[in-house]
């Protein structure tokens, strides 16, 4: 006696191919969750570590920001006296151009480029001069290079640039503040204003604002102050 054999219906078919499609959109989504969220890490850590470069340069500058060597007093020997005009505000922001600079020193003999060099015994004289205009070290002497760094927030292309050259993109607000003292001679901090008496700054405050221009994470802002060196002392 032959047994029949049975296969699957119709119904039991649709029901499968029902339940894989199921199976496969969930699958699916998972898989694009996933990848959505990788991305936008992935976004906001390229992000962090964009303002991590930017404001740990500029924060570096800011200590450094009206140093002049080892004796209070430089003789300016520098062209047309350039030196001692941009001594006298090391730290200064156009609100309106949206720029800071800054007049900070470099470390060591030679180095990067530099606007001018300090060169000192560290005992009894200091003389600044224009790049390219010294001339060689005396017996005892150290070179001390002196830089000029502009930074400017350009909305319209939305970048930062140091001295002319593209810095960092995607960069939606700029902006800095200065903690200034009561008074001259007194070390804390009694408010912070974009407009300070230069003699009074004690420390400035930056804050950046980045976005992903694909939108895969919200934009970030970083908020960081650097005290300028021996002013809080």
């Amino acid at each position: 006696m032959k047994r029949r054999v049975r296969g699957f219906g119709l119904v039991e078919i649709m029901l499968a191919l029902a339940l894989g499609l199921v199976m496969s959109h969930a699958l699916m989504q998972i898989f694009i969750s996933s990848k959505n969220t990788y991305l936008s890490q992935s976004s906001a850590a390229g992000l962090q570590e964009d303002a991590r470069f930017v404001l740990s340069k500029v924060v570096q500058e800011v200590r450094l920001a009206g140093m002049a060597g080892c004796l209070a007093t430089v003789r300016d020997a520098s062209a047309g006296g350039q030196f001692s005009s941009v001594a006298r505000t090391p730290v200064e922001w156009d609100a309106q151009q949206q720029s800071l600079t800054l007049m900070t020193a470099g470390v060591g003999q030679g180095g990067s480029w530099h606007n001018w060099e300090i060169h000192t015994d560290c005992l009894s004289s200091a003389t600044a001069w224009t790049r390219g205009r010294a001339p060689r070290l005396a017996e005892g002497e150290m070179m001390l290079p002196i830089h000029k760094q502009v930074y400017r927030f350009n909305p319209g292309r939305s970048e930062l640039a140091l001295n002319g050259q593209p810095l960092i993109s995607n960069v939606r607000a700029f902006s800095v503040l200065f903690g200034v003292a009561e008074g001259v001679g007194k070390p804390g901090i009694a408010r912070y204003t974009d407009q300070p008496d230069p003699t009074l700054i004690r420390s400035v405050r930056l804050t950046l604002t980045l976005f992903d221009p694909a939108d895969r994470t919200q934009e970030q802002t970083f908020n960081v102050v650097a005290a300028i060196r021996n002013r809080l002392e």
